[in-house]
């Protein structure tokens, strides 16, 4: 990806609109971004169990992979080492490193925060996109990034002066929000060529193996018994079949319709979902910092894409 773009690639579709056969490609975006708003509160729940971030993704990642293997078996390999060196791009964008830095930022942070800063990604994916792939900056792109960037520092700084909350758990949420808009910019490149289901499952396949090299070093002292507990394999089959299998599936479909660019603005729907679910099920504190921050970033975010 960081060498060439396919010119076809250098532009976006039209801003989306909701009318025609596109209706359908919103709709996915906006169910898979609002259980994806969900996922944050439900990892919580699951490092709280005494899970790790790593052994998340792993159980997570593998029975999504199970799963998608039943309906998806015919073809292995990429056409050409490019396309499948890709694919691993992909696995550990979107996949491992996602998923092990965000969960790690979740047993330091609160998950508004996590879901909040999130929101950065489709920043970075202009960003990158312009850099690696020449995609024009929009007009708004640096007025509505230093407004997301205002949020960004509004949330950081309540959490961790009003709550004590380690930074560090926020800036890994950053590192994790380029780490995805990587992801999309890679999906983009490939999902054009392959089927959705092919591509996802390839996802999986790299995630899980990337995680497996990674998991001796990180979770040395899993215990099975955990798994046994019906909080734990309930939101380990939320997580693997609909936040992961499907949820994936959703979205690779949704690149290739509408682009990567357009489907990543659908991730700041995400934390109106997690704040929501986090002060339900969490007791998560929302300050009026807070909320503005969340103005901030979304707002931010919006203006960027204008």
């Amino acid at each position: 990806m960081s060498t060439q773009c396919d010119s076809s690639h250098a532009t976006f579709l039209p801003r989306p609109t909701f009318a025609g056969q596109n209706t359908a490609y919103h709709l996915l975006a906006l169910l898979t971004v609002g259980i994806w708003g969900i996922t944050f509160v439900s990892t919580k729940l699951l490092i709280g169990q005494g899970l790790s971030p790593t052994e998340i993704f792993l159980l997570r990642f593998a029975i999504a992979y199970v799963c998608l293997l039943t309906v998806s078996h015919g073809k292995w390999r990429a056409d050409s080492l490019r396309d499948e060196a890709l694919m691993l791009v992909a696995g550990l964008s979107g996949g491992s490193l996602y998923f092990i830095t965000e969960n790690t930022a979740l047993g330091i942070t609160f998950a508004s925060n996590v879901s909040l800063l999130i929101c950065t990604a489709p920043l970075f994916t202009m960003l990158f996109g312009h850099m690696f792939c020449g995609m024009p900056v929009r007009r708004g792109m640096l007025t509505g990034s230093m407004l997301a960037l205002c949020g960004v520092g509004l949330v950081v700084f309540n959490g961790a002066v009003s709550w004590g909350i380690n930074p560090l758990g926020d800036l890994l949420t950053v590192v994790a929000a380029m780490l995805w808009a990587t992801y999309c910019l890679v999906l983009k490149s490939v999902g054009s060529r392959y089927q959705s289901l092919f591509v996802t499952r390839k996802v999986f396949f790299y995630g899980v193996m990337s995680a497996l090299m990674i998991y001796p070093f990180t979770s040395p002292d899993f215990d099975p018994a955990i798994l046994l507990r019906p909080v734990v394999y309930g939101n380990l089959i939320f997580l693997g079949v609909g936040a992961s299998m499907m949820c994936y599936l959703m979205w690779s479909m949704v690149v290739k319709k509408l682009g990567a660019e357009k489907t990543a603005n659908y991730i700041y729907c995400i934390p109106l979902v997690t704040i929501i679910s986090s002060v339900i099920f969490l007791d998560e504190p929302v300050t009026l910092i807070t909320l503005l921050g969340t103005a901030f970033i979304i707002g931010g975010v919006y203006l960027a894409e204008r």
